[in-house]
């Protein structure tokens, strides 16, 4: 029946070059009904200069504005890939020596419709309606800054490597922006400072890489100026365009400090005795721009007493578990640091960062569970030069009841080879400074090659030197992964010695030789209320390095995503793992040593995003080594308001196992409020049912200047079946950003 429905799909009419033609777009009458995004020359502007900057407040009334360019040329990339968009946009861009400035004018027949999701800084995109531009400011066509914004002046930026490869949430820059609703649409006006920016300032005339795109969320429409096939996003640079002739403009002597105070008060059976009671703490970070496009990073007694907690995770594997970056000062210009099992957006990779990182920063100010190591300082120089990318960093701890004293050094090289290929190594060492000499060096090669737009070959080798025998070891990979408009097939092959150990590392898997294989399709045939079918085929077989099974996975999916929004998924497994020793599921109940195969079958629900009651449902039903696994699971989010979110997130896992019945339950609450786009308050309750916890984490954060907040943060951590507290933190905490 499957490879029916596969050959039905193969047979069907896809939209391809003829696909926008069926549709009715109130585009300019000019435009072609449609053209191929692959194909598509990429679009080219000029931007104004001007002596006399706009007044940014959303009317565009100014003498300049008239004088500029203006881009209307918008294309598709959903529902109708490659038509012409059905909401008009205007956008007009301006300069002069010290500023970019960007109006665009989003027209709407009922404006008052456009969703907004969010007054906080870095909000949720895909739930919005956005105006949003992406810059290439060393035109080489791999890195860029991006600014995304919505109708009632919510802001997410970012910075980006390597083609969408790496993209770091946590960036910020220095930005004036004002939004209006007018009857018939909404517009946004930002002013950019050049030294918010990187580039040549050397370069009496330059081109940067640049595009724009418009996003209606109740309809699900997406347009892009540079034209953008499905799996792309903004970011991609290798397909945007050009804004050209910049002249005479100013990067700025980018020198920023930022000093902090922080007052906490920490009871609680689990914090360590030399953090008990109340604390009062100063500190600094400073930015310097050494070059244009080489900044240098110091930090003095570091503090990340504002960041949120984890994500409470529920793990029923072997294997430990990988928990994302989110300390500021290690997620900025992660992507010079980046190497590993990388993952890229619509292409199934086999292996991703939470199978290998090998720079994993979580490493330097925390324990193995999370808690914080406080953090002498440290510095981090990152940019580029001319082709070559580098990255330093060297990072000083303190000695803690867990560890002692560290010293942490690594060093990033790659060479850009291509356009969207570079080749690299990388050095790092990990030395307790105790006197006792341990130290752990481990060092990489890695090859990141793109033939074509839609080819890529990741391959890298890595080995570490520790103390004490069984400490040396190392990994191997090479892979190929191909993803256009409708095919998306690769393959991997992995080798991770027993005794590979990098000492800032994340290692989910040792002792394996891994091969992968993935073949799937991305059709578009013309059926009413759908946009897409996928169906796709994966193997994975692991062997021990005695060439013994040790696990293998064969599973079939479909994903169907539905007109104008919502998908359905679902798979179907075949399992098969060898235990080499018991397996603690939960404390008292394990799974014993042996040879175990089974199969489950799971599907999973999204409705539009568009509504203000949202969310996916997902359930699972199948065996589990030596039992039954059932799994139900659930978010819902509602926005009543632009400036309100609740979130509740829910999943169990009914286990019944020969040791007895398990529940392994996890549930999360999340509510934001924003008062403006300056002060926000967020809660997070999360419950765990297999570790029994309880976490509590409440912020309050007040934007009273550009990039300076206050921080108000409470943290309470316990067991969900004796009530004892484990943490109990208030902490309050002042940062002043002064640029120069």
């Amino acid at each position: 029946m499957r490879g029916a429905l596969f050959f039905l799909l193969l047979a069907s009419p896809v939209l391809g070059q003829g696909s926008g033609q069926d549709a009715a777009p109130a585009g300019p009458a000019a435009l072609s009904a449609y053209v191929n995004p692959e194909l598509a020359p990429r679009p080219s502007m000029h931007p104004t200069k001007v002596t006399r900057p706009p007044t940014i407040d959303a009317v565009l009334d100014e003498a300049e504005w008239a004088r500029a360019e203006v881009l209307t040329d918008f294309r598709q990339q959903l529902p109708n890939t490659g038509g012409c968009p059905t909401f008009k946009t205007v956008v007009r861009v301006l300069y002069d020596d010290d500023h970019l400035y960007v109006a665009a004018e989003n027209f709407d027949p009922e404006p008052s419709r456009a969703i907004s999701a969010g007054l906080e800084r870095d909000f949720q995109t895909p739930d919005s309606d956005i105006f949003g531009l992406a810059l290439d400011t060393f035109h080489d066509r791999r890195n860029a800054f991006m600014f995304a914004i919505n109708p009632m002046g919510g802001i997410r930026d970012e910075q980006v490597f390597n083609d969408s490869r790496t993209v770091v949430e946590a960036w910020e820059g220095i930005i004036t922006l004002r939004t209006r609703m007018t009857d018939s649409s909404w517009i946004a006006e930002l002013s950019i400072p050049m030294r918010t920016l990187r580039f040549d300032g050397a370069l009496p005339v330059q081109d940067w890489g640049v595009n724009f795109i418009r996003r209606v969320r109740r309809v699900n429409e997406t347009s892009y100026w540079a034209p953008l096939e499905r799996q792309y996003r903004l970011h991609r640079m290798s397909k945007a365009g050009t804004m050209a002739g910049l002249e005479g403009i100013r990067p700025g002597r980018n020198l920023q400090l930022k000093p902090y105070l922080v007052g906490n008060d920490s009871r609680g059976a689990q914090v360590p005795a030399s953090a008990l009671g109340t604390a009062q703490d100063a500190g600094l970070d400073l930015k310097y721009g050494l070059t244009p496009s080489m900044t240098l990073d110091l930090t003095y007694n570091t503090d990340f007493s504002q960041v949120e907690v984890d994500q409470e995770q529920v793990n029923l594997t072997r294997f430990s578990l990988f928990f994302p970056e989110r300390r500021e000062f290690f997620i900025e210009n992660a992507g010079s640091f980046m190497f590993g099992d990388s993952e890229e957006r619509n292409y199934r990779m086999g292996a991703g960062p939470r199978d290998f990182t090998f720079f994993n920063s979580r490493q330097i100010g925390l324990t193995a569970d999370g808690r914080p190591i406080p953090i002498v300082g440290g510095g981090r120089v990152s940019g580029r030069a001319g082709a070559w990318e580098l990255g330093l960093l060297d990072m000083q701890t303190q000695a803690s009841s867990a560890l002692p004293a560290e010293n942490f050094s690594v060093m990033r090289v790659k060479r850009q080879v291509s356009d969207a290929s570079d080749v690299g190594v990388l050095v790092q060492r990990r030395a307790a400074t105790d006197g006792s000499g341990d130290e752990n060096l481990s060092y990489g090669f890695d090859a990141n090659l793109r033939p074509s737009s839609a080819l890529i070959l990741n391959s890298y080798f890595a080995a570490s030197d520790g103390p004490g025998a069984g400490s040396d070891g190392y990994t191997a990979r090479l892979s190929a992964a191909y993803r256009d408009a409708f095919w998306n097939t690769g393959a991997m092959w992995k080798r991770v010695s027993e005794d590979f150990d990098p000492g800032i590392g994340f290692v989910r898997r040792a002792d394996m030789n891994q091969y992968y294989a993935t073949l799937g399709v991305h059709a578009r045939p013309k059926w009413r209320g759908i946009q897409e079918i996928a169906p796709y085929v994966e193997l994975d077989h692991i062997a021990d390095l005695r060439g013994a099974l040790a696990t293998r996975t064969v599973q079939a999916g479909l994903d169907l995503l539905f007109q104008p929004d919502g998908n359905v998924k679902m798979e179907v497994q075949d399992q098969f793992d060898r235990l080499d020793a018991p397996f603690t599921v939960v404390p008292g109940y394990a799974v014993p040593t042996g040879s175990y195969s089974w199969r489950e079958a799971e599907v999973s629900y999204t409705t539009g995003r568009a509504r203000r009651l949202y969310g996916t449902a997902s359930y699972a039903t199948g065996g589990f080594y030596d039992g039954t696994r059932r799994a139900a699971g659930t978010t819902v989010t509602w926005r009543p308001r632009y400036d309100l979110l609740l979130e509740l997130n829910y999943t169990r896992n009914d286990l019944s196992l020969a040791s007895g019945d398990v529940l392994a339950d996890i549930g999360r609450v999340r509510v934001r409020y924003a008062w403006s786009t300056k002060l926000f308050g967020s809660a997070f309750v999360q419950y765990n049912a297999q570790s029994a916890t309880w976490v509590t984490n409440a912020r309050l954060n007040y934007r009273y200047a550009p990039l300076s907040d206050v921080f108000l943060v409470y943290t309470d951590r316990r067991n969900a079946e004796t009530g004892i507290l484990g943490e109990r933190t208030l902490a309050l905490k002042f940062t002043r950003m002064l640029a120069f």
